[in-house]
């Protein structure tokens, strides 16, 4: 009996890590993030470049832990259903899909060139809002309404922070190596990948979309006077 209980809590967290890793890091899709790095630190050191890479993860970290913890709290404060949060996440999903699936003929940021303004990118726009949007809040607050009750689910609470944890990695090996990687796929490759991605991002907007529409029906169902 035991043995069944652990197999079920581990299978749950393995859904959970694979789900929240391959969802973030079709959101944040590090390969998109990649040209708007290096444009705003054109001209920078190498060493410049991993600081501000590390910070950015570091800041999206923090941003994704927060509303991991925090995030459903704020939903019951507010009074917002996750049925909504979920119809609402999956909207900007596919527009965030669109988008990369077409993206506007210039669409490259400049960079002011400072040095406190060269510090300051690795908040806004890096961490916020290319690593953290809208999107990673949806997901996030998606994934952890699984764990309805964190002290006894802490194996699943795990899962998806090593799962937070693993994509900011990903997405900081391709920022650490994205000259490499730009000279390697080029920018048609980087511009090819970018458009699949955009493709399976408002998939997975779409699948959100449906998933709290049918969950607002249910609830409108089980509150309805018989």
């Amino acid at each position: 009996m035991r043995l069944r209980w652990v197999r079920g809590v581990t299978s749950q967290a393995l859904t959970l890590f694979v789900s929240t890793f391959t969802t973030l890091l079709a959101i944040i899709n590090p390969l998109e993030v990649m040209p708007v790095f290096l444009q705003l630190l054109e001209g920078k050191s190498k060493a410049e470049h991993l600081l501000v890479a590390r910070k950015a993860c570091t800041y999206a970290v923090i941003l994704l832990f927060f509303f991991l913890i925090f995030g459903t709290l704020l939903l019951k404060v507010f009074d917002v259903p996750l049925s909504m949060v979920r119809i609402v996440g999956g909207i900007i999903l596919m527009k965030i899909g669109f988008s990369l699936f077409d993206p506007p003929a210039n669409k490259r940021p400049v960079s002011s060139g400072s040095a406190e303004a060269d510090e300051d990118v690795a908040f806004v726009p890096l961490a916020m809002p290319l690593m953290f949007g809208p999107g990673g809040i949806a997901t996030v607050l998606g994934m952890a309404s699984h764990v309805h009750d964190p002290l006894e689910h802490l194996t699943a609470l795990a899962a998806i922070a090593a799962a937070i944890v693993a994509t900011m990695l990903v997405t900081y090996g391709v920022l650490a190596f994205a000259p490499a990687i730009l000279g390697r796929i080029g920018p048609r490759g980087v511009d090819a990948t970018t458009r699949i991605v955009g493709f399976f991002v408002a998939a997975i907007g779409m699948g959100l979309i449906f998933q709290g529409i049918m969950a607002a029906i249910g609830d409108y169902m089980a509150a309805a006077p018989s």
